[in-house]
Parts: structure tokens; C-alpha cells; sequence
């Protein structure tokens, strides 16, 4: 049976809902009204009861009044949620330094404290061996002199007056708390938060000009530069842990290097101070690189780099020296030449593999396909040479897979078949791993060792000098022992205990040992 829309349109409950969906009342659920339209179907397709004749038509039922249409009821109120109370987290990064308590009153009695000894000085300026004073009166060592002269513009008049200082020291203090925050402001170019190479510069010339302990410098002027170059990088080699060429206020929070640099106020020997900047590792170094460096020009290739302690280091070693694995830069790669400033690296790794830095420097070198662990093959490959080397000394070398095994059991790997560098630096035995694949001296010098007093010397916890600072006293009395040797050859005159015996040199053998003088470093 058809149902009329206009039989829709007279129910009064439906009409009602259907005008509150019209007007956009969403509160009517569809449910809801699919149930009340179904039901309304229902009744309208009832069929109607026949009449039957002679029965009377029912009486009229009394029809109620429609009711009125339903006002739509208001929609409810939004529920309002109050927001949790607020915490309140104290700060606890301060990449600049934590600030002191009561910085003003600290800031305006170092101010007036500058500003008095400033009166003192003539026409209250300072020029940069007077800013020492100035830099004591800071509370600074007294070394930081040349980066503050520098920073409050004494380079272009060659003096500071105390209104350039101040205002740049009021700077300082303002955004500055620490002393790895302080030094970097005064070392770095404007906008720099980290430090480079060459901004070490002026404070490095600063102590050879004026250092106790460097004063025989001043007629070498030649050496500057290079006592400079192997303090910087030194000094790059121990703090830039993250081998980026960036020194960072982190890094050198980490570091002893400001603690060290405020020795040399306190010590006249700079030998005395074996970090970063004694004489005489400046010496063994430059003395070993002008060896290999034959016709010096400041530049050494594989081949001479090869005939260090007497080819010692494997050829497949050398040439990843000079892959770039080590180094920054494209120069080594594409001319194949190293520089003094990358000896300095190489020697200080090769001479002593325990340290950090050394470590990651020869695992740099190992790790061939830079995956960042050493597997098998890259053990075999480095370890074939050794063999061959060996062999040809009549050594009879051991096999690789007895070999791998001794090396596991030494590095002990947390995963099985490679070699990372975090077990490396765990096992404290990395200097017996690398010279087994690549310097074959010093591994045969580790096959002849008790095995009893290795394990001693890594067990030991005193306070003793690196292997570094060994090699470098060693060959440092060996280089002054020669040099002594040869000038009294080459003068004629011996010790007093053989005054009575004349030696008749002739002038043939006179040139010879000439040639065995060491070659003055000013060549």
C-alpha cells in the first residue's frame, strides 16, 4: 500500500523533529528518527477491518486535539575544563655558564677595580704587555692578555683605553659566566661560538714573546710559526673530540687546557709542562718530520713517510694515511702529500695508541668501507701484508684464523664476527690490536713480551707519563746526545778524557762526518 507524503507531513511528533533538522539541530539522533519513521510506516500499512452487512458502522471515536509541536529544548552548555596548574621547572641549561648569585654587585666592584688600575697607567691606557695587569685584575691568568687587548681593539692603535675595555668587558660579563665561555668570546670571530685553528694564533705568539721559558726564540723568529702550528694542533688533537676542526665550550669544559695555560704563569720551564706546550716535544717532532722531509719543503709523501723507524708501518697502512680517512680536506687525496701540521697527528698516534684520539685515528684508518666496524676481511687484508713481511725475514707468521681468534679474545666484540670501536676503547689493549696489522716492529716487540707484565701495565692505576711523553724524553736525550756528539766532531775537540790522544782527521773523512751533523733547523 502506497504512503501519501502528505500522511507524513500530518503527524505532528514527526513534523516537529523534521522542522529541528531543517533548522540545523544536530541534537536529533539519526537513530532516533529512523526508529520513529518506521514505526509511523507500520501503522500506516495496517490493513483496515472490513464491514461486514447488517453489522453498524462503529461509533465516531472521539478525535483529541493534536498536540502542540514540541519547543526545541536549548542545546547544553559546553563543558568547560580548567587547564592542570601550571609546573614550574627551574632552569638547568646554561650553555654559556651558570650565572652567579648576585651578579650585579660583582660586576660593578670588578668594574671599578679595572677602572682604578687603568688610572695608574699613563693616560690610562694599556698596551698589551701591560694588560696582564689588567687581566689579573679580571681574575683571569695572566696569559689571556694578547685575546683581551685584541678584543677591546688594541690592534689598530696599539693601545686601549679604559672606555673601549669596560664597555667590552661589561659585554662579556652580561652573556658570559664561566671561563670556557669567557675564552671563547675573547678568542672567536664576531658570531662565532666555537673556535678555530688559526684563531689560536695571537694568544700562542703572545707566550713565545713573552714566556720565561721560550726567550731563546726571539733570535729564531723563523720557528715561530712552526711552535705554533704543533701547539694548535696540540691542542685540536686532545680537545676537538669530535674531530670537526670546531673547538666548542663543551670540548674545552672537558679538557685540562685552560687549567694548563694558567700553568705557565706559575712555571718558567715550559718543558715542565709536557701538555700542549713543552719545547722539547716541538723538538722531537719537528726534528723527526725534517728527517723524512728531504728536500724541505714542509711536505712529505708516501714514500718518505714510509721510511719512518725504518718502515716500520705497513705500505697498505700508508696509503690509507693518505686516502683523506684522517685528514680534512681534499689536498692529501689529490696532490698526495702530507703536511707538518698532519705529521703531527700521525706521529703522536703512532708513538702512542692508547690514548682516545689515537684510537679512533687508526680505526678511521682500518675501517675501509667506513661502515664503522672492522670486520674480517679488513683484518685479513691489513694482516696479509704483515705475513708477507714476515715471511720474507723467515719469520714464520701465524695463521690468520689462529691470529682471529687470539684478536677476539683480546678485544672481547659485544657481536660476533666484527669490531667496533667502542670495544676498542673498552679492551685497553688497543696498541697490541693495531700493531699487529700494521707495524710490524712493534708487533714482534709485543710477541717477546711477558705476557704477565703486559697484564701489569694495564692493570696499573698511578698517575704515570703517557707513552707520548716517554717517546718524547727518550728520543728528545737521544736527538741532544747526537747533536753534542757531532758539533765536537765537527769542532775537533773531544771530552778531557781524551785530550791525550790526537786524532788526525783528514780532509775526506772531515766532509763525511760533516754530513752526519744534523742539519740546522734554519735551513
Amino acid at each position: 500500500m502506497m504512503i501519501k507524503e502528505t500522511s507524513l507531513r500530518r503527524d505532528p511528533d514527526l513534523r516537529g523533529e523534521l522542522a529541528f533538522l531543517a533548522r540545523g539541530c544536530d541534537f536529533v539522533l539519526p537513530s532516533h528518527f529512523k526508529k520513529r519513521l518506521k514505526s509511523f510506516q507500520q501503522q500506516q500499512v495496517q490493513p483496515k477491518p472490513e464491514k461486514k452487512p447488517g453489522t453498524p458502522p462503529p461509533a465516531p471515536a472521539t478525535v483529541a486535539p493534536p498536540p502542540a509541536p514540541r519547543s526545541p529544548s536549548p542545546p547544553p552548555a559546553p563543558a568547560i575544563i580548567s587547564p592542570p596548574p601550571a609546573i614550574n621547572i627551574p632552569r638547568f641549561y646554561y650553555p654559556r655558564g651558570l650565572p652567579a648569585m648576585g651578579p650585579a654587585a660583582t660586576h660593578d666592584s670588578t668594574i671599578a677595580a679595572i677602572e682604578t688600575a687603568f688610572a695608574e697607567l699613563e693616560e690610562e691606557k694599556a698596551d698589551i704587555y701591560e694588560m696582564g695587569k689588567i687581566a689579573k685584575v679580571c681574575g683571569c691568568p695572566l696569559y689571556w692578555k694578547a685575546p683581551m687587548f685584541y678584543t677591546a681593539g688594541g690592534e689598530k692603535t696599539g693601545f686601549v683605553t679604559v672606555q673601549s675595555f669596560v664597555a667590552t668587558w661589561k659585554k662579556l660579563l652580561h652573556s658570559c659566566h664561566d671561563d670556557a665561555s669567557k675564552f671563547i668570546h675573547l678568542l672567536a670571530k664576531p658570531g662565532f661560538n666555537y673556535l678555530e685553528q688559526e684563531d689560536f694564533i695571537p694568544l700562542l705568539q703572545d707566550i713565545v714573546d713573552t714566556h720565561p721559558g721560550l726567550t731563546f726564540l726571539k733570535d729564531a723568529p723563523e720557528f715561530h710559526s712552526r711552535y705554533i702550528t704543533t701547539v694548535i694542533q696540540r691542542i685540536f688533537y686532545v680537545v676537538n673530540r669530535s674531530w670537526t676542526g670546531r673547538l666548542t665550550m663543551m670540548e674545552l669544559r672537558r679538557s685540562n687546557f685552560l687549567q694548563t695555560l694558567a700553568l705557565l704563569e706559575e712555571e718558567e720551564d715550559i718543558n715542565q709542562i709536557t701538555d700542549y706546550f713543552s719545547y722539547e716535544h716541538f723538538y722531537v717532532i719537528y726534528c723527526k718530520f725534517w728527517e723524512l722531509d728531504t728536500d724541505h719543503d714542509l711536505y712529505i709523501d708516501p714514500k718518505d713517510l714510509g721510511r719512518y723507524n725504518d718502515h716500520a708501518s705497513s705500505h697498505r697502512i700508508i696509503e690509507r694515511l693518505f686516502s683523506g680517512a684522517v685528514t680534512r680536506g681534499n689536498a692529501v687525496q689529490r696532490e698526495g702529500r702530507m703536511s707538518y701540521a698532519e705529521f703531527v697527528w700521525f706521529l703522536i698516534s703512532e708513538e702512542d695508541k692508547k690514548n682516545l684520539t689515537s684510537i679512533e685515528y687508526w680505526f678511521r684508518c682500518m675501517d675501509l668501507d667506513g661502515d664503522g666496524v672492522l670486520s674480517m676481511f679488513e683484518l685479513e687484508y691489513f694482516y696479509e701484508e704483515q705475513c708477507e713481511r714476515m715471511e720474507r725475514m723467515g719469520i714464520e707468521p701465524l695463521p690468520f684464523q689462529d691470529l682471529l681468534c687470539q684478536m677476539l679474545d683480546l678485544v672481547k666484540p659485544e657481536s660476533t664476527g666484527k669490531i667496533t670501536l667502542g670495544d676498542l676503547k673498552r679492551c685497553r689493549m688497543a696498541h697490541i690490536f693495531f700493531d699487529t696489522f700494521f707495524n710490524l716492529e712493534k708487533y714482534l716487540d709485543h710477541e717477546q713480551r711477558d705476557p704477565f707484565a703486559v697484564q701489569k701495565d694495564i692493570e696499573s692505576e698511578g698517575p704515570e707519563p703517557s707513552d707520548w711523553d716517554k717517546y718524547a724524553a727518550e728520543e728528545y736525550e737521544i736527538l741532544v746526545a747526537e747533536e753534542t756528539a757531532n758539533e765536537q766532531l765537527h769542532e775537533g775537540s773531544f771530552d778531557d778524557d781524551y785530550e791525550s790522544e790526537e786524532l788526525q782527521v783528514s780532509g775526506e773523512i772531515g766532509s763525511k762526518i760533516e754530513k752526519l751533523v744534523i742539519s740546522d733547523l734554519t735551513a
